[in-house]
């Protein structure tokens, strides 16, 4: 505001009595307002490097980096054999230099190219759509002893539909969980012949990330976390017992919060749609009765779960 008073003022008063009206310095208004050509720098002359190779060493290093015996030895090595017939050319970095002029710097071995690891996006709408299925280690009765717990559960359920403690970790056991738990839960037949066709494998999450298989992981974390799990089974039979009746209990009892507390089996089950009803039913009677103790609105159970992913795709806005 000051500066634009002073340039109404300038043509009228001059600068001086407009600064003075104002209160500002003249060095200081000109100082900011100084409009002075930048002063020219002097061109600078390009000299050659007095320690640079001559064109005729240039092209006498080149010419014995290129010798049959040297076209595969790398320039440190070449320096030491040329060394050990007394005679010195140029410093190793020298070499590198002349041979990323020509672009003789590359690797030279064949180097494995891997595509980027597309990460499989899935979806489940329903029961028996997609499955998860994990192994972990229980603690067995002595140190450095373990029960391996193979476990198949349904995404969209939290059901788990299928499992097998074993002494042992292989593909055989796998595959025949897995054909076992198609034929109990009636998966239809194209479906299960994708098992004879893609076969069974080992594969492990990558540590600390649980996001590859979050459904699994969410599951041994609860099967780990309750108040009876021991610190070690004292036989596979004990393990074998205490799993029958966490998966009884998991299945049938537990409220999952993501089911909006609904057990596995009514959502696996489609009952959990009459139990919302009565839900909905009690909670009406309840705010009949006393509207004063709900303060906003009308209380609502816990959402039916929704559509079911691993590894949802990211929603990019039209924006962006």
């Amino acid at each position: 505001m000051t500066d634009q008073t002073i340039a109404e003022l300038a043509p009228v008063i001059g600068t001086r009595a407009a600064c003075a009206a104002v209160g500002r310095s003249r060095a200081t208004y000109y100082r900011y307002h100084r409009q002075s050509p930048p002063s020219p720098r002097p061109s600078r002359k390009r000299v050659p490097q007095p320690r640079a190779l001559s064109l005729v060493e240039r092209a006498e290093v080149l010419g014995v980096l290129h010798q049959e015996r040297f076209v595969d030895q790398a320039p440190a090595s070449v320096y030491a054999n040329l060394l050990d017939e007394g005679r010195y050319l140029c410093s190793v970095p020298t070499m590198y230099r002349l041979l990323r002029t020509e672009d003789e710097v590359r690797e030279r071995r064949r180097q494995a190219a891997h595509p980027a690891t597309v990460k499989p996006e899935l979806v489940a709408a329903g029961p028996n759509q997609v499955w998860s299925w994990d192994i972990t280690k229980l603690l067995g009765p002595q140190k450095w002893t373990y029960f391996h717990l193979y476990v198949i559960i349904d995404i969209y359920s939290r059901y788990v539909v299928g499992w097998l403690l074993a002494p042992r970790e292989t593909a055989e056991l796998a595959e025949r969980l897995l054909a076992e738990t198609i034929r109990k839960q009636n998966v239809a037949e194209p479906v299960a012949l994708l098992l004879a066709d893609l076969g069974v494998t080992k594969s492990h999450s990558r540590p600390h990330c649980s996001n590859d298989n979050p459904y699994s992981e969410a599951h041994f974390k609860t099967l780990k976390y309750r108040p009876e799990f021991p610190g070690r089974f004292g036989s596979i039979e004990d393990g074998r017992a205490f799993c029958q009746r966490f998966f009884q209990w998991y299945n049938h009892q537990h409220r999952h919060s993501g089911l909006g507390f609904h057990t596995p089996a009514t959502v696996h089950f489609s009952h959990a749609d009459g139990i919302q009803v009565e839900r909905e039913r009690v909670l009406r009677a309840a705010y009949a009765a006393h509207p004063e103790r709900f303060v906003r609105q009308a209380p609502v159970p816990p959402p039916l779960p929704g559509p079911a992913w691993i590894n949802k795709p990211v929603e990019v806005s039209p924006a962006q």
